[in-house]
């Protein structure tokens, strides 16, 4: 069978190279027969297909074009993004038959002598899929072994070395270190490192080798604690450091940065060769390596910040692999920092794209801050001072840079004053002749407001003066402008002071609203950001002294938004813009409904507009985008909530586009939101969301039971079963049947999840907790009329709590609603539960540690616990 498999495929072997010819045909007709007839192929005889396009690839005499689609498809054969996908890919290699599998590799590796580097490159890359697949299944344990003979023989041509290297560099990556045996992780690094060789090597060898260093570092561990190799590896990164190679000095950089977050606590003794290394090439190498000598210093800082949070977080503790490397370098490094921003480039405001010089050094000099606090400004305002003032506007915009990046680490007490005595030259600057100078300085003052509170009722009307002004500058100064105004209303509403903004509130919504409506921006984020300040400025107001203005601000929105509803869309451009506009608004919409219905005064304002705001939203909901979609359902939410029993006349018309939300498995953030927004309805009509609720939880029963549906939705789900069950008591009885099992099920999943990964980890939080919140809602509903339909639950469900309060790492949310559900089993079920408390002891430790809490609710919640669980024991 796999002889005639092999005779089949070497008869394909002629064709595959015309079908990979037309694969790639201007002519869409002959393009797409092409991909059906390789479809086939795949489907019909995959070990066939697979050994065809090896032996296209590895055949010097194909044409390059099909050599290199035929790898292309090897390696999309092997790897995909999405997930589920991935895994497919993995079994169907798994299960072919090991003869074709190593015939399909010693092809691959045979690749690697072409002398077509586009051959012998997707050769690597593929080869590196394949050992993602085996290694870790210690599959194709002669692979390091045939690579690392390339490298040996003399013999072999210097692409064939180069391939190589750039095969382990690939392998490197995919793999993990745990993947390899030290043995072989030495003689990688000994390969990759002479490689490296200046004496002996091409520049492409050790460009390729130096490549490879940096995948290969994370298995260096073992080598970097023994200093005689660890020197050497050093000194061979700081002699390719030095290369004539423009290409090469940014790779062996490159390393340098891996090596500072990798091996922080073991460069102490090279850190002054490290400067001098970096300081000489910030200031006169190329960008591209100046860049990534920048880079090497950030990224000491972030290790070093760490460190000090993990201090912190440990009372204080000095953790001895702390070297302040920073603060060492501190006058030195500065006055580094300092010049590059000096180096600015003529159009680098205009263009997001562009990272340059200037703007990495002031990244890291914002870093320099937060790492040492009050040291750094005695060496950055005399520069500020020398500078700000010049004629040179890159001087001024540099001073103005500095100043901005040092805002954040040092203390309040030492950046308020010369905040407040350089206030009013920065608002000043704001009309300086140079547009990069006012570009920098709306975003320093916009971290000014971020970060201080540093505006006065003397100071506020020249402060908004100038920014209503300058919001009218070029976009991408607006769209600064627009941020400092989004940080300085957040500014008053956190101290407390929101009032002093009142007077300034019609000027600034006019403002922005005409800001969003401009037409000389070439891209959405100055509209965007505009609509965000709003939002801001609208969350941040005195309630009492804006709900006139904000009411007036409504019908505005709402007529903004019927006339996108009204334009004629021509082109996907337009359709793009329409819902970006669309969304935006109806995210001021939300806001400005929360904002009105949050206290009783000032609902009616919104009641008056309600059939009009749900008009417009059931139109947004017709127009199928789902960025539109989320803002809209979230503003309905909000809706609902400010209307109260009210919002009963709009379910009929509604429920239809709730539940295509709630069956909208493949934009699973719209599914999410919409299952969030069934609660706010049930919160808002009580026992009125009756009727619908049917419809309603055979479609949440169907999410929980899908496999398509993101699981992040899932805990939302549960929660709202809780939503659910408190709005219409026992009439949630015809659902527990359903729903309690699924319940259950849940519980089992939160036991097996593995906590080594973070992300799991927090998953399992959202789960634990949305799952109690579904009991307690439910336990409340029953509470007063067939609390006995919860008796056949309470055992697991008291497991289930006991398991969680084991975790001593859950989280505290985690903690506040296991105590709640706790005093839900108690208070509901009463003496049914008086057995069940007497055998599982463990809830008296764990209220024992809840009371001892610094978290107020917390307490309150497991003295209320205490007291249920304690009527039930003495009765």
């Amino acid at each position: 069978m796999l002889e005639s498999s092999f005779l089949a495929c070497n008869k394909m072997t002629f064709e595959v190279t015309q079908i990979l010819l037309s694969a790639q045909s201007p002519d869409a007709r002959i393009r797409t027969e092409a991909e059906i007839c390789l479809r086939q192929f795949q489907e019909q005889n995959l070990p066939g297909f697979l050994v065809s396009l090896s032996f296209e690839l590895s055949n010097n005499e194909k044409p390059i074009e099909t050599r290199r689609l035929a790898g292309i498809i090897l390696k999309n054969s092997l790897d995909a993004k999405d997930g589920a996908r991935k895994n497919l890919l993995i079994q169907q290699w798994m299960g072919i038959d090991t003869v074709v599998k190593s015939q399909i590799k010693d092809l691959l590796l045979r690749t690697l002598a072409s002398s077509a580097p586009e051959a012998w490159h997707t050769s690597a890359q593929v080869i590196a899929k394949v050992a993602s697949v085996e290694i870790p299944q210690k599959q194709w344990p002669e692979l390091i072994g045939k690579l690392l003979n390339n490298m040996s023989q003399r013999d072999h041509p210097a692409s064939m070395k180069q391939a190589t290297l750039e095969t382990l560099g690939f392998v490197c990556e995919e793999i993990s270190h745990q993947d390899l045996e030290q043995d072989e992780v030495n003689t990688v690094l000994t390969a990759v490192v002479q490689g490296m060789n200046l004496a002996e090597h091409s520049p492409e060898i050790r460009l390729a080798a130096t490549k490879a260093l940096y995948n290969a570092l994370d298995f260096a561990q073992t080598n970097f604690e023994n200093e005689m190799e660890r020197n050497y590896i050093m000194k061979v990164v700081c002699e390719t450091a030095m290369s004539k190679e423009v290409e090469i000095r940014q790779a062996a950089f490159e390393c340098l940065v891996s090596i500072a977050s990798t091996y922080y606590d073991l460069l102490g003794p090279y850190m002054q060769t490290l400067f001098e290394l970096t300081s000489n090439v910030v200031r006169a190498d190329e960008e591209a390596v100046a860049l990534q000598a920048l880079e090497f210093w950030s990224s000491i800082c972030d290790e070093e910040l760490e460190l000090q949070d993990f201090e912190s977080s440990e009372a204080g503790e000095s953790g001895s692999s702390h070297s302040h490397f920073i603060e060492k370098a501190l006058s030195a490094l500065v006055p580094m920092l300092l010049e590059t921003l000096l180096k600015q480039q003529e159009d680098q405001d205009q263009d997001d794209t562009i990272w340059n010089l200037s703007m990495a050094g002031g990244t890291c000099l914002g870093l320099v801050a937060r790492t040492v606090g009050d040291a750094v400004l005695p060496l950055v305002m005399p520069f500020v001072e020398e500078n700000i003032r010049k004629p040179d506007w890159h001087c001024r915009e540099a001073a103005t840079y500095a100043f901005g990046s040092v805002l954040e680490g040092p203390s309040v007490e030492k950046l308020s004053p010369l905040v407040s005595a350089g206030l009013d030259f920065l608002l000043n600057l704001m009309k300086d002749e140079n547009s990069h100078v006012r570009d920098t300085t709306a975003w320093t003052l916009g971290r000014i407001f971020e970060l201080l509170d540093v505006i006065t009722s003397e100071n506020l009307q020249k402060v908004v003066i100038v920014l209503l002004e300058s919001i009218r500058d070029a976009p991408h100064i607006a769209e600064k402008v627009c941020g400092a105004i989004y940080y300085l209303a957040q500014e008053f509403e956190d101290a407390g002071n929101n009032s002093l903004l009142s007077p300034y509130l019609t000027e600034m919504f006019s403002s922005l609203l005409a800001t969003a409506d401009r037409t000389d921006s070439f891209n959405s984020k100055l509209r965007i950001s505009a609509y965000e300040t709003i939002n801001e400025v609208v969350r941040s107001s005195n309630l009492s002294e804006s709900s006139l203005i904000i009411s007036q601000l409504l019908p505005v929105i709402m007529n903004k938004l019927q006339q996108t509803l009204d334009l004629q869309i021509i082109s996907s451009d337009e359709r793009e813009k329409q819902s970006d506009v669309q969304a935006s608004l109806c995210g001021v919409l939300q806001v400005i409904i929360q904002k009105l219905g949050s206290a009783d005064e000032t609902r009616p304002a919104i009641v008056q507009f309600s059939d009009q705001i749900m008009m417009t939203f059931l139109s947004v909901f017709a127009c199928h985008n789902s960025t539109v979609h989320e803002e809209a359902m979230l503003a309905v939410g909000a809706l609902a909530y400010a209307t109260g029993p009210g919002f009963l006349k709009y379910m009929t018309e509604f429920s239809k586009y709730l539940q295509m939300g709630l069956q909208n498995f493949e934009e699973y953030q719209v599914c999410s939101i919409t299952v969030g927004v069934v609660g706010d309805i049930c919160r808002a009509l009580d026992d009125k969301i009756l009727p619908f609720c049917d419809g309603i939880m055979e479609l949440l029963l169907k999410d929980l039971h899908s496999n398509v549906l993101h699981r992040s939705v899932k805990p939302a789900i549960f929660s709202c079963f809780g939503d659910i069950a408190l709005a219409i008591g026992d009439q949630f009885e015809k659902y527990i049947q359903h729903a309690l099992p699924v319940m259950q099920q849940a519980t089992e999943v939160c036991a097996q999840i593995d906590i080594s990964d973070e992300e799991m980890m927090e998953y399992g939080y959202q789960l634990k907790r949305s799952i109690f919140e579904s009991y307690s809602g439910i336990l409340q509903g029953f509470k007063d009329t067939k609390s006995e339909l919860m008796v056949p639950y309470a055992s697991h469900l008291l497991q289930f709590i006991e398991l969680v309060c084991n975790d001593k790492q859950r989280d505290e949310s985690v903690t506040k609603a296991a105590v709640a559900v706790m005093g839900d089993l108690a208070d509901a079920l009463g003496s049914n539960m008086k057995l069940l408390f007497r055998d599982r002891v463990f809830y008296i430790d764990f209220l024992g540690e809840c009371l001892q809490s610094d978290d107020e609710q917390l307490k309150e919640t497991a003295t209320w616990t205490q007291g249920m669980i304690g009527r039930i024991m003495v009765s």
